[in-house]
C-alpha cells in the first residue's frame, strides 16, 4: 500500500478526497432531484392538456350507426406522436364501473380504485413509478352531444395514465451515468492522489521519521535527506543542522566529561596527595616531639594530643609496660576521668591480646558481645559502643606498651588510620626506649652504681639548691660528713668484696633512717654526706648521733681484724649559716669536725667549732685553692677511698 493507516498522505487524502466526493454526490444527486422534479411537472402539465385534449374529442360527433365515442377511441388509437405515451384511457360511472375504455373487454366491470377514482374533487394529476395519472370529472360540454342535462353533470369520470417521456429516463439514464463516471474518476483522482502524496510527502516524511527516531536513539551523526526546495527540504535541512549543533555539543559535553575525569581524577590524588601530607605531617610531629623530649610524660602528652587532634579520635590511652611486667596507663584522653594508673595484663582485653601477640587488634563493632577481647574497658562509664583499635609499641621486636584508640561510629576506622597509627606507634615505641635509656643514663650518672645513692655530681648540684633556698627564705641547712672506720684496714684483711659490700650496708641503714627531703649522696671512698635542710645544729648532731649508734649496733663482720668485729662510723657535723655561709665553706666545716673525730678515736660525732679546719695534720683549709679537690686516697677496688 503506498500510504499507511496512519501516515499524513492518508489523512490529507481523507481530507480531500472524502468531502469532494460528499460534495459531488450531494451535487448531481441535487441536480438530478430538481431535474426529475421539473420532468414530473412537465408531464403533468402535459398529461391534464392532454387530458382536456381528450376530454375535449368526447364532443365529436359519432359516424351514423357506430358505437359512442368510437371518434375518440379512433384518436387514442392512432400513431400519433401526442399519444404515444398514453397507457390507459377510462370513463368510470359515479359507482365505479367502467363505461368506456380502449381495452373494450373491461368496459362494464368495476374499478379497482374505484372509491379513489369517484371520490368528489377537482382535476388532479400524480406521478408514481415513472407514471403519471390523470383523473378529471366529467359532465361539462363535452358531454353535451350525448346525454341529457340531468345526467351529465357528474355523470362520470375520466382517468388516464401516461408513461413518463423518453426524455425523463434519458435524463435518468444521464444522471447515472454521470455518477458512475464521477465515481470512477475520484476513485481514479484518489489513487493518483495518494501516489503523489506517497511520493511527495509521505516517503520524504517517513526517511526523516526514521531519522528523527535513530537520533532519538543517539546516533547523531545520521542525517536525513535535504534535497529539494520545498518545506520538508527545507525541515529536513533545518533537522540536520539541529544535529550538526548537537553532534557539536555532544563532542563537547564527551571533551568535558573528559576533562571531568581528569579532574576527579586530579581531585582524588590530591585528596589522596592531603591524606598522605596529613599522615606525614603526623608522623613528622611524632618524630619531632620524639627530638624534643626525653621526659616520658612529656613525650606521651605531646603523643596523645597529636593524636587526638590530627584524627579525631575522642577516646584515647597510651600504656606502657611496668617493671611488673603490666600494661599501665600512663597518659589518656579525655582527662580527668580516672583512667590514669590502670592496669592490664598481657592478654586481657583486647590492649593485653594486642600486646601478646605484637599485632593490632581491630573491634569494628564493640557491641559485639561474642568477641572476647570487648568485655572489658578502661574506666566505668567509658563508651561500650563504637570501634576500638589497639596498636602495639614495639621496639626491636620488645614490647614497650599500647596505644587504644576508639570511636562511637562502627567500623570507623580506615585501613590507612590503622597503618598511620601503626607507625605512630612505631615512633613512639622508640621514643618510650630513648626516654628509658636517658632515664637511666641520667640516674647512672646521677647515682653511685655501688650504693645506689647520689654522687658526688648530684651532692653538689642539690647542695647549690639547697644553700640558694636557705639564703633566700633564711632557712638553716645542716651538713653531715659520714666516714666509714677503719675501711682500708678492712680491705687490707677481707678483701675488696667485703668493703664493697660494707658500703652498702651502711648506706641501706643511712638510708632508711633519714627524711625524704634528706640528702644522702656519696662522697667519695667510705665517705658519705647528708643534707638536712630546715634543720638546726643540735637537730643535725643529734641526728648525727642516731646515725652512728644505728651503724655501730646494725653491722657485724664475721671477719677479724677491726676492733670489736663491727664497723663504725666518724661524723662531722657543719651548720648555715652559724658555721659558714658559702657552699664550699660548709663542706670544708663539715669535714674539718670528721678529720676531728677520727683524730680523737673514731666512732663519734664532732659538731664544728672555729679553728678546726687550721689542724697543722689537715692539709686543706680555709687558704687552699678553690679549684682544689680534698685529699681523698683512693683504693683500686670500686668501693675503694680511704684517708690517707
Amino acid at each position: 500500500m503506498p500510504l499507511g493507516p496512519d501516515t499524513v498522505g492518508r489523512k490529507l487524502l481523507w481530507s480531500i478526497a472524502l468531502p469532494g466526493l460528499v460534495v459531488a454526490l450531494l451535487g448531481v444527486g441535487h441536480f438530478w432531484r430538481d431535474a426529475r422534479v421539473a420532468v414530473q411537472d412537465a408531464t403533468q402539465v402535459e398529461s391534464l392538456a392532454l387530458a382536456e385534449f381528450v376530454a375535449s374529442t368526447f364532443a365529436l360527433p359519432s359516424a351514423p350507426g357506430a358505437r359512442a365515442h368510437e371518434a375518440v377511441a379512433e384518436v387514442l388509437r392512432s400513431d400519433t406522436r401526442l399519444f404515444r405515451s398514453v397507457e390507459d384511457v377510462r370513463v368510470l360511472t359515479p359507482d365505479g364501473r367502467i363505461r368506456w375504455s380502449r381495452q373494450p373487454d373491461e368496459v362494464g366491470t368495476v374499478h379497482a380504485e374505484a372509491k379513489r377514482l369517484t371520490a368528489p374533487g377537482p382535476e388532479t394529476a400524480r406521478s408514481t413509478a415513472g407514471v403519471t395519472e390523470v383523473v378529471r370529472p366529467l359532465g361539462g360540454p363535452e358531454c353535451g352531444s350525448c346525454h341529457t342535462e340531468g345526467e351529465v353533470p357528474g355523470a362520470s369520470v375520466l382517468q388516464m395514465r401516461m408513461t413518463e417521456p423518453a426524455l425523463h429516463q434519458q435524463l435518468t439514464e444521464m444522471f447515472r451515468g454521470a455518477l458512475g463516471a464521477m465515481v470512477l474518476f475520484i476513485a481514479l483522482l484518489a489513487v493518483l492522489t495518494a501516489l503523489g502524496l506517497h511520493f511527495n510527502l509521505t516517503r520524504p516524511l517517513r526517511k526523516l521519521s526514521a531519522a528523527m527516531r535513530r537520533a532519538e536513539a543517539g546516533d547523531f551523526l545520521v542525517r536525513a535527506d535535504s534535497r529539494g526546495t520545498d518545506e520538508l527540504a527545507r525541515l529536513g535541512a533545518a533537522f540536520n543542522q539541529m544535529l550538526a549543533r548537537l553532534t557539536a555539543m555532544k563532542a563537547e559535553e564527551i571533551d568535558t566529561h573528559r576533562d571531568l575525569e581528569v579532574v576527579k581524577e586530579k581531585l582524588a590524588l590530591k585528596d589522596e596527595l592531603e591524606e598522605r601530607l596529613r599522615e606525614l605531617s603526623l608522623l613528622f610531629d611524632v618524630a619531632r616531639s620524639v627530638n624534643a623530649t626525653l621526659e616520658l610524660d612529656e613525650l606521651l602528652e605531646a603523643v596523645t594530643r597529636m593524636v587526638v587532634e590530627r584524627l579525631q579520635i575522642p577516646d584515647f590511652s597510651i600504656m606502657v609496660l611496668n617493671v611488673e611486667g603490666l600494661l599501665e596507663v600512663r597518659h589518656a584522653w579525655p582527662e580527668g576521668r580516672g583512667t590514669e594508673g590502670l592496669t592490664f595484663s598481657v592478654g586481657e582485653g583486647a590492649c593485653g591480646r594486642a600486646a601478646e601477640t605484637l599485632k593490632a587488634v581491630y573491634l569494628p563493632d564493640l557491641e559485639d558481645r561474642t568477641s572476647v577481647f570487648a568485655r572489658r574497658g578502661l574506666v566505668e562509664g567509658a563508651m561500650d559502643r563504637g570501634a576500638l583499635l589497639a596498636v602495639p609499641m614495639v621496639h626491636m621486636g620488645t614490647l614497650l606498651g599500647v596505644m587504644n584508640c576508639q570511636r562511637p561510629e562502627v567500623a570507623s576506622f580506615s585501613a590507612g588510620e590503622i597503618e598511620l597509627l601503626t607507625a605512630v606507634a612505631d615512633l613512639a615505641a622508640t621514643a618510650v626506649k630513648n626516654a628509658r635509656l636517658h632515664a637511666e643514663t641520667v640516674k647512672l650518672t646521677m647515682t653511685d652504681p655501688l650504693t645506689g645513692v647520689p654522687n658526688r655530681r648530684h651532692l653538689f648540684q642539690r647542695m647549690e639548691l639547697e644553700v640558694a633556698r636557705a639564703h633566700r627564705f633564711g632557712t638553716p641547712l645542716a651538713l653531715l660528713m659520714i666516714d666509714v672506720d677503719h675501711f682500708k684496714r678492712l680491705n687490707d684483711v677481707a678483701g675488696h668484696r667485703v668493703g664493697d659490700e660494707t658500703l652498702r650496708r651502711v648506706c641501706d641503714v643511712l638510708r632508711v633512717r633519714v627524711r625524704k627531703v634528706d640528702t644522702l649522696a656519696r662522697y667519695g671512698g667510705e665517705e658519705f654526706v647528708l643534707l638536712l635542710p630546715q634543720a638546726s645544729k643540735a637537730d643535725a648532731v643529734e641526728v648525727a648521733e642516731k646515725l652512728r649508734r644505728a651503724v655501730a649496733e646494725t653491722l657485724m663482720l664475721s671477719q677479724p681484724g677491726l676492733p670489736g668485729n663491727h664497723v663504725t662510723v666518724s661524723i662531722g657535723v657543719a651548720h648555715y649559716p652559724t658555721d659558714a655561709s658559702t657552699q664550699e665553706g660548709l663542706v670544708d666545716c663539715a669535714d674539718a669536725a670528721l678529720y676531728c673525730s677520727k683524730r680523737t678515736g673514731r666512732n663519734r660525732t664532732t659538731p664544728y667549732e672555729p679553728g678546726m679546719e687550721m689542724h697543722p695534720g689537715r692539709e686543706r683549709g680555709p687558704h687552699t685553692p678553690a679549684t682544689e679537690a680534698p685529699a681523698v686516697a683512693t683504693t683500686s677496688a670500686p668501693g675503694g677511698v680511704a684517708k690517707a
